[in-house]
């Protein structure tokens, strides 16, 4: 029943985070731990695996539409992919409270980021190469870092800052897919090389993960609007903050 209720909920998030590129980290860690398995041991490195699974497989209909910006994503990419597994290794040494603390008031700053964003019209023009690359390095390896240490893969510090370049809404999503599976799975393995792993539970989330993050990617590519997907984006994530901090104060 545990693995059921778990499936599904997996399910949902990756439909919804695969529409943002995000991944859903900070869906899976929360979830995952408050089925009772390990936040160290099992919720982070279970969410970077299912991140960077997820986000690997709604590139390919974003591909598909031409939306992933290749050379200006490659060098955040790269120093993503570096940085994530130094911060997986780093939450070994971080007490798990101050993790969930940390987790929660990145899902805060990314929530409200989304809503002041869902009132913005969409970016006319976006900076050049040369600086979405120089830009790009250092947002790539300090979002890789924090997303490897909370197993949340940096997507919700990647988003934001590609809209600040001039991306709009939908390639934004569609470039921070690309960098967040190398930092998702980059982390993933900083973790898995520790000793970390519970097959049974991988393969059922594994499982929801493609379903959800195929219809996510379809829908976000022929139907969805992106007023909507950010206000929808930002009230999970309120809600699942709340949670969270309730449950560490209380």
């Amino acid at each position: 029943m545990l693995y059921t209720i778990t499936f599904l909920i997996i399910a949902i998030a990756s439909f919804l985070f695969a529409m943002l590129g995000l991944g859903g980290g900070m869906v899976y860690v929360p979830v995952l731990n408050w089925a009772g398995f390990d936040m160290v041991s099992v919720a982070i490195p279970l969410g970077l695996l299912l991140n960077g699974l997820n986000t690997a497989l709604v590139l390919i209909p974003f591909a598909r539409k031409k939306m992933v910006d290749w050379k200006g994503g490659a060098v955040m990419a790269a120093s993503a992919l570096i940085a994530s597994p130094l911060g997986a290794m780093t939450s070994e040494y971080v007490p798990v409270q101050t993790l969930k603390i940390l987790f929660a008031a990145m899902v805060v700053a990314a929530a409200l980021r989304t809503l002041w964003a869902s009132k913005q019209a969409e970016p006319e023009a976006m900076m050049s190469l040369k600086k979405r690359s120089v830009i790009g390095f250092f947002v790539g390896g300090f979002a890789g870092f924090i997303g490897g240490m909370l197993g949340l893969g940096g997507g919700f510090i990647i988003a934001p800052i590609l809209m600040m370049m001039g991306y709009k809404t939908k390639e934004a999503a569609a470039t921070t897919a690309f960098v967040v599976t190398f930092s998702s799975f980059s982390g993933y393995f900083g973790h898995v090389s520790q000793g970390h792993i519970n097959w049974t539970l991988t393969i059922v989330v594994v499982f929801a993960v493609i379903l959800g993050s195929q219809l996510g990617g379809r829908y976000m590519t022929q139907k969805a609007k992106s007023k909507q997907v950010k206000v929808i984006y930002a009230i999970v994530l309120l809600l699942i903050a709340t949670k969270m901090v309730y449950g560490v104060l209380f």
